[in-house]
């Protein structure tokens, strides 16, 4: 979602507090758990809340062409979007995007206070995919980041967009491009 539907969460979120160590994303650490630690500490370490981040969340819009891209898209299949965010950040987002179907993470919060964090299972969009494929499903899948690449490469057809360039050059098998109408003509040419 971030990144190719939505802007970066963290990298708001960093810009609005000015702690330039939130900006590291899954396009920078592909390690996951790695990188949540540490944005963890960083939370503690600063007192943000989570109802501090989602003040910032509630500022943020799709991506330009995002939303259209999703309602065409919709026309010709179904949509299901993997996303390693959480459903405390989501809901603002998924509510601009009217309302696609999210499979995504969940924080521990107590007391506003982000104390961990749970993932569904882990490497949930590669195992997701292959669930899909299982069934007889033809999936098309896009992405931007390390995180995705497992997703992308179970897929029948992967796709990178808006990904940063150390991405590209390390999986060059997938076809990258810089918006969502050049992503929409790779997916119906996949899905043809």
């Amino acid at each position: 979602m971030e990144g190719v539907l939505t802007p970066e969460i963290w990298i708001a979120v960093a810009e609005k507090t000015k702690i330039p160590e939130l900006r590291r994303t899954t396009r920078d650490e592909p390690d996951y758990d790695k990188l949540m630690r540490s944005r963890l500490a960083i939370l503690d370490q600063h007192k943000l809340k989570l109802s501090d981040i989602q003040s910032v969340i509630g500022s943020l819009k799709p991506l330009e062409g995002a939303k259209e891209f999703l309602d065409e898209l919709r026309t010709l299949t179904q949509v299901l979007i993997l996303s390693d965010t959480f459903e405390q950040f989501a809901t603002p987002l998924l509510r601009h995007l009217n309302w696609p179907t999210l499979l995504c993470h969940k924080l521990v919060v107590e007391n506003d206070r982000i104390v961990d964090y749970k993932l569904r299972i882990a490497d949930q969009k590669r195992k997701t995919v292959a669930a899909l494929r299982q069934l007889n499903y033809f999936v098309a899948s896009a992405g931007d980041s390390y995180n995705d690449t497992g997703m992308l490469l179970e897929a029948n057809a992967g796709f990178l967009i808006h990904a940063p360039e150390n991405v590209k050059r390390e999986f060059p098998q997938f076809k990258a491009v810089e918006n969502h109408r050049d992503l929409m003509k790779l997916v119906k040419e996949a899905i043809a």
